[in-house]
């Protein structure tokens, strides 16, 4: 089951100041993928999070292009103008559609960087994949092993996620009234500088999209519900091999959605470079609340030949 062409309205956006941005698909993985594309140089790829798709690295793309790279931004399997078929939503595959994505652009690694859900995916494809990571930026999300100790042990925190594990109710609620609920998500998630309101007009469309809230949902699904099945525990377990690239880790102090110290105890997994940045006075989106330090951050980062543990 595919996306169908009456998306592209919606999710084939141009971003900030007018510079041209190519939108086009790419096979990987048996799915087919919506990619945005500035630049050329070495590949750096963009993992949104939820309740988004690619159009949240519209500040970064051309920042990152001007900088010399090949900024690619993805939507993955189910968001924005990518496939949505019906299943394949556990982080293993997830991390695969990433990869193939990297394979298909003809590239032989790329830089990856991941908000959220797309953080999860980067740690992951990290592990799973390391001949094909050649640096690793993850904002607002915790190593998966860290994430699951957070889940079970402050279970307000995460809420939101455990709600997600009734069948159709949460698909519904995300949907109503024109997904009024993923722009209170986004306003609550927040620091004082939330974005913009036509950001969020933009991201309720696409919510909107048939079948993408259920798919935006089945990760989390799958991330509850397998803790204690085989493939969880054998996830999990998979996750204690270590990073061994350079990776920056970026978070909001405000960030109510995963707490300070479950994200910054993440460098344990990392025998590589390890750079930790908190931004003071954001929340959940430093990419958004303040891109400009954001994309400061990370080219400096991208670019820095040497960088520090």
């Amino acid at each position: 089951m595919t996306a169908p062409d009456s998306t592209a309205s919606v999710v084939r956006l141009g971003v900030p100041g007018g510079a041209e941005v190519t939108h086009r698909d790419v096979a990987a993985n048996g799915a087919r993928f919506h990619i945005a594309e500035m630049g050329d140089g070495p590949l750096v790829l963009l993992l949104h999070g939820f309740p988004q798709f690619w159009w949240t690295w519209r500040h970064q793309l051309p920042v990152l292009a001007e900088a010399g790279f090949r900024a690619v931004a993805m939507d993955l399997r189910g968001v924005g103008g990518s496939d949505r078929t019906p299943r394949g939503y556990d982080p293993a595959n997830l991390a695969l559609d990433i990869t193939g994505v990297i394979r298909s652009l003809g590239e032989p690694d790329a830089a990856l960087v991941g908000h959220d859900l797309g953080g999860y995916l980067a740690w992951t494809a990290a592990v799973m994949r390391p001949k094909l990571v050649r640096r690793l930026v993850v904002a607002s999300m915790p190593h998966p092993r860290r994430w699951r100790a957070a889940m079970l042990s402050d279970v307000r925190r995460g809420s939101h996620i455990w709600g997600f594990q009734r069948p159709w109710i949460p698909e519904r609620r995300l949907t109503a009234d024109d997904a009024e609920l993923v722009g209170r998500l986004i306003r609550d998630w927040s620091g004082p500088r939330p974005p913009e309101d036509e950001a969020v007009e933009v991201y309720r469309r696409a919510m909107a999209i048939p079948s993408t809230a259920h798919c935006s949902i089945e990760p989390y699904r799958w991330m509850v519900r397998s803790l204690a099945r085989p493939d969880g525990i054998q996830f999990n377990r998979r996750m204690k091999l270590p990073v061994r690239v350079p990776t920056l880790h970026l978070h909001g102090s405000l960030d109510p959605v995963t707490g300070i110290r479950s994200a910054a105890g993440s460098g344990e997994y990392v025998e590589a470079p390890y750079r930790w940045r908190l931004f003071d006075g954001l929340g959940h989106w430093p990419h958004e609340e303040d891109p400009a330090a954001f994309s400061t951050e990370l080219v400096n980062w991208l670019k820095d030949p040497e960088p520090d543990r």
